[in-house]
């Protein structure tokens, strides 16, 4: 197996992060275990953590790590507060390092998806098999966009889960068709993932 190059421009990464990233207050718990390379940048792990969650990347977001938030900071995103800092050009070793265990990501401010990520392991680079993000597992589909919260899903899942249900037709409707809670494909994720970074 060949090894990927690196750009001038690219730093090479100094270690993996093994990050187990659950979204809350959704029960069954839906989450993510995730290797990332510690030079990407947090808008990179913003677009690996779209990906491997099932998001469409339609709305704005926030990381909360060790006091300070950061996000892309544009006129649109200053709207729902003060700025943070800028996500663009931070690189997850200049705000994880060795001594982060946990922090937070949180995903389209309406509905409030908040995500606990753990840093599970700091591994060591292996060129052929984790120089590159990836997904190594992960349970349950992330909710439908904009379906109201954690309080808004509940209802969506009863809805669409059960015929007899008044708002059955019109979940069904509105989602496009079936849905199921518990799919979860771990292959599409890293195809995916492949082509991203």
């Amino acid at each position: 197996m060949s090894k990927r190059k690196t750009s001038s421009r690219q730093v090479p990464p100094g270690c993996v992060y093994e990050l187990m990233v659950s979204l809350n207050f959704v029960e069954p718990r839906v989450w993510r275990r995730l290797w990332v390379p510690d030079n990407l940048t947090l808008a990179q792990l913003h677009l690996v953590i779209q990906t491997a969650m099932g998001w469409t990347n339609s709305h704005l977001h926030e990381f909360e790590i060790a006091g300070k938030r950061y996000e892309p900071v544009d006129e649109q995103a200053q709207m729902h507060g003060p700025a943070g800092l800028d996500e663009t050009h931070v690189r997850l070793t200049e705000v994880l390092g060795a001594e982060v265990a946990s922090f937070m990501y949180t995903y389209d401010f309406g509905d409030n998806w908040r995500h606990t990520v753990l840093i599970e392991r700091r591994k060591r680079v292996n060129e052929s098999i984790n120089a590159w993000p990836m997904c190594v597992a992960g349970q349950r589909a992330c909710p439908p966009e904009d379906v109201g919260g954690s309080g808004g899903y509940q209802d969506f899942l009863e809805a669409i889960g059960d015929p007899a249900h008044e708002e059955h037709i019109a979940m069904w409707r509105w989602n496009g068709g079936p849905f199921d809670p518990n799919g979860f494909d771990l292959n599409r994720v890293n195809a995916v993932l492949r082509e991203l970074i």
